[in-house]
């Protein structure tokens, strides 16, 4: 059988690649070639998301896990185009995309980087798909940090549809829009710099890196 890989993004996290075996697409997440100082972290963040795929499992529009071991993570492809370049319209994409939300919420699973349109697909039937579960968290009993991180999940989705389709957003989701939880407005003020200055600045990172070439976002 006739194989292939193109290399979609290598950082100082490791390497992805699109693996293609006949018919068969995968995503291989290989730590291996990261800086030996973030390799500890790669394979943490790797292994974070490979628990929260495996949590959901039943649930289309997310990968799955296909293999895993020490240094990579093999998991599925979903064909589609990222957000920002597809441009959804359509309110019924948004009512699925939070459906498919919930599900996530109802196994336990928040994805906690939904802030980033690479990460929101629309699948090639119209279908919306998440994908880039490296800092999703697994918390089946669901306490207290669960539901401020789920709301937050829902907030970011929320913030999608105010650009692709605001005039179809109720009241009820403008509220949520308008009223972010205190642990956000701290993020916001005090991490979130931070972070864009070591991403952008430091590292050369974008939010919408890969947003034409989204599978390096998977």
């Amino acid at each position: 059988m006739q194989q292939s890989a193109k290399l979609l993004k290598k950082d100082q996290f490791g390497e992805i690649w699109r693996v293609v075996s006949g018919d068969e697409s995968l995503i291989l997440r290989d730590t291996s070639t990261a800086f030996p100082l973030f390799g500890p972290a790669a394979r943490w963040l790797m292994r974070r998301e490979a628990r929260a795929l495996a949590a959901l499992e039943s649930v289309s529009g997310v990968p799955h896990v296909a293999r895993l071991d020490r240094d990579t993570l093999l998991r599925t492809y979903i064909d589609g185009e990222p957000m920002q370049v597809s441009r959804p319209r359509d309110k019924r994409y948004f009512d699925t995309a939070m459906r498919l939300l919930r599900r996530l919420h109802r196994a336990g699973i928040t994805h906690n980087d939904l802030a980033k349109e690479p990460n929101v697909l629309v699948q090639t039937d119209g279908s919306p798909a998440f994908i880039d579960f490296q800092l999703a968290s697994y918390k089946p009993h669901r306490g207290r940090l669960f539901r401020l991180l789920a709301r937050e999940d829902i907030r970011h989705l929320l913030k999608h549809k105010r650009t692709y389709c605001p005039d179809k957003l109720t009241r009820r989701e403008r509220a949520i829009l308008d009223s972010p939880s205190v642990p956000a407005r701290i993020h916001r003020a005090t991490i979130k710099p931070v972070y864009l200055f070591v991403t952008r600045r430091l590292f050369g990172w974008a939010d919408r890196e890969g947003a034409h070439d989204r599978g390096a976002r998977q």
